[in-house]
């Protein structure tokens, strides 16, 4: 049962308002006996306020939160980038938050931010807190999804089309003349974007006459190196594909270690597509096809949508969907 400022009150023997004022730090006539009572009595009940009945009744503070699920990613810093630039073009400071994909630390990031009373919260989010993610928004307070889609959840969402950047990848190689493509990604349970990525691939094989069973697809664990072993032994097998198509940046990196470990020449033995453009892409060897996103106009796009839900007081959630595109290199054989 939740505790309330009047079970403090009743225990303490004070009102509801002297125990709001002390918990507040507004001045208050009472003796320092009473203050620490009350404290006390905090502790021992294990009190929480209800910071999103409490944020919503104080005024805007122009500041608003971003929670991230891996900044080691350099996709986020593109899309930091643009988050910044709109927080600075629009008056407000900016809160970084990074889960590492931890649900757990996701909520306690949640909680301190709105204790610290930010406007709003943009969130690339772990599958993990729906039921935190739906209280929010019933309570209205401004929350914008990036990147990832939660369905049913009555938020705005800006993201990309997961769907179509696959196609463009497996539509390349297909045209290169490539016919085992094998798809590479993270165990995508839940994860909006690489679900989409993996639909995107198995439709388009399909569009062209290929059967289920020509789907080659590697999950492997969102862990540092866990990626090279499994892609080592696909390539040992003997079913070797002829392309693998990655559907995240730091995964290209692992599974490049891994042809490298097992002597395969890019592009001429197995034609190498990425997902997101990096700075290092064209100069990596051979120089890296990819599919873009633009992140930099995603993090802008997301500010300028929590912006005008926290002016506009009214939640009227909507989905902005953005177009990839493919930057052909050696990788691929051109």
């Amino acid at each position: 049962m939740r505790v309330t400022m009047d079970d403090i009150a009743k225990l303490v023997g004070v009102s509801k308002t002297t125990v709001s004022r002390i918990l507040n730090q507004k001045d208050v006539q009472v003796s320092a006996e009473t203050r620490q009572k009350v404290l006390d009595a905090v502790r021992e009940l294990d009190y929480h306020p209800n910071e999103l009945a409490r944020g919503l009744k104080m005024s805007e503070t122009n500041v608003i939160g971003i929670i991230l699920s891996n900044l080691r990613n350099p996709f986020w810093s593109m899309v930091l980038d643009g988050v910044e630039e709109a927080c600075n073009q629009m008056g407000y400071h900016l809160m970084i938050c990074n889960s590492g994909e931890d649900g757990d630390l996701e909520k306690e990031y949640i909680k301190g931010l709105q204790r610290r009373r930010v406007d709003g919260i943009i969130i690339n989010p772990t599958v993990q807190n729906r039921e935190l993610f739906t209280e929010m928004v019933d309570q209205g307070f401004p929350l914008i999804l990036i990147n990832r889609k939660l369905h049913g959840l009555h938020a705005s969402t800006v993201a990309m089309d997961n769907v179509q950047g696959a196609s463009l990848a497996v539509e390349h190689l297909l045209r290169l003349g490539r016919r085992r493509i094998a798809l590479i990604t993270y165990d995508s349970t839940g994860i909006s974007t690489w679900t989409e990525r993996i639909q995107g691939y198995k439709e388009t094989l399909l569009r062209h006459g290929y059967g289920e069973e020509s789907f080659i697809i590697q999950s492997v664990k969102q862990v540092d190196g866990a990626a090279v072993p499994a892609v080592v032994e696909m390539l040992r097998g003997a079913q070797r594909p002829d392309a693998i198509f990655s559907t995240n940046n730091l995964l290209t990196l692992e599974i490049m270690e891994a042809l490298r470990e097992v002597d395969v020449r890019v592009p001429e033995d197995i034609a190498l597509v990425g997902y997101d453009e990096t700075v290092w892409a064209k100069h990596m060897n051979p120089p890296l096809t990819t599919v873009s996103q633009p992140a930099r106009d995603m993090g802008k796009i997301a500010v300028e949508t929590l912006i005008e839900t926290i002016k506009s007081k009214r939640v009227y959630p909507r989905t902005i969907v953005l177009p990839p595109e493919l930057i052909i290199r050696r990788s691929s054989g051109i």
